[in-house]
């Protein structure tokens, strides 16, 4: 559609300066001493709001000539020639509203047309029609500017969206081959174990089935989904196993990638208390400094860890996806400290 016709708020400002530059004309008229100010401007006004709403087919002209298909010659053949076809439309157009305005037969209607102003009429409309041609055109260039951005911010997002469910057929897959392979390992020593982890498997499955879809949930909602892979973990490693939550209760309902924590608590889990005779504590703590959430795990590790060493593939995959959702304004860091392997995430703050 056409973008002057689009709202009343363009038709006013359109009609407003096609009526100032009849008033420009009516001053040159005046200032040539062809006419007085009463009859350049019955003369002037009236035919430069009509060939106003003509020139308004010079959006269509423009939009005739694709970018990619331009060249110097089709441009000025097809946008100059057609701007000298509406100058002699509007110069037989003036004549004609002249001869009507002369049979009021009063001294304020009318002016003298001769050659000279019937020339000066033909490069004034040609000029504003060619005028008109290229803010159409401009107006064009931006709005296909714009439809390019939003289809680059569209394309974007589905590479994120790509990506993420990448990672996330990375994550998921890997959790569930280790609990399958302890529920294996319980079965020849707890059946009764093996049995109640195979429950808790399946309900984790279920609760996480709705919010795995979800591109951010609560923390509190993390906790939870956390707290039942724990369950888990604790039927196969007993007292070994113990857990330690520092939960700022102003965090619960901020907002995080779902399943973020567990594959950390996972790895704390086979590289740091599996390998330790006593077993251990994992902390979990949590807190608001606005505007960031800071989430942190602890747990201790073994002097002398075992011979298999892990890739790395999940603290690769957290700082990918974190990257995906909040690029720079995420961070994440680990390190080890006197036996205790500590690994600290900063997120934007955002509530639910």
């Amino acid at each position: 559609m056409n973008p002057i016709l689009s709202n009343l708020r363009n038709i006013t400002l359109t009609y407003a300066i096609w009526l100032m530059i009849g008033c420009l004309l009516a001053a040159l008229l005046v200032l040539t001493n062809i006419s007085l100010w009463a009859n350049a401007l019955l003369f002037a006004v009236p035919s430069t709001l009509v060939f106003g709403s003509i020139s308004a087919s010079a959006y269509y002209v423009a939009r005739s000539l694709p970018m990619k298909k331009r060249s110097f010659f089709v441009v000025a053949g097809v946008f100059g020639g057609t701007a000298l076809i509406y100058g002699i439309i509007w110069g037989i157009l003036c004549f004609f509203w002249n001869k009507i305005t002369l049979l009021f037969d009063e001294s304020w209607a009318g002016i003298e047309m001769n050659q000279h102003l019937a020339s000066l009429l033909l490069i004034c409309g040609t000029l504003l029609y060619l005028l008109s041609i290229l803010v159409y055109d401009v107006l064009l260039a931006l709005d296909n500017i714009r439809q390019a951005e939003r289809r680059e911010a569209a394309s974007e997002m589905l590479a994120r969206d790509a990506e993420l469910q990448v990672l996330r057929t990375q994550i998921n897959p890997h959790f569930l081959f280790n609990s399958l392979n302890s529920i294996s390992a319980l079965t020849t020593i707890d059946a009764a174990g093996a049995r109640d982890m195979t429950i808790e498997l399946a309900q984790f499955f279920r609760q996480t089935l709705a919010l795995s879809e979800q591109q951010k949930i609560a923390l509190s909602d993390e906790i939870a989904l956390c707290n039942h892979f724990l369950t888990i973990e604790k039927i196969r490693f007993g007292k070994k196993l113990q857990v330690q939550m520092r939960i700022d209760p102003d965090s619960e309902n901020c907002l995080l990638p779902p399943m973020l924590l567990q594959p950390l608590l996972e790895n704390a889990i086979k590289h740091g208390i599996r390998d330790l005779v006593d077993g251990g504590t994992i902390e979990l703590s949590s807190k608001v400094r606005a505007p960031w959430l800071f989430v942190a795990i602890d747990n201790p590790v073994d002097t002398q860890p075992s011979s298999a060493q892990g890739t790395g593939t999940g603290l690769k995959n957290l700082q990918a996806r974190l990257r995906s959702l909040y690029g720079d304004k995420s961070r994440v860091e680990w390190r080890i400290a006197e036996q205790v392997f500590r690994i600290e995430i900063t997120l934007p703050l955002e509530r639910s």
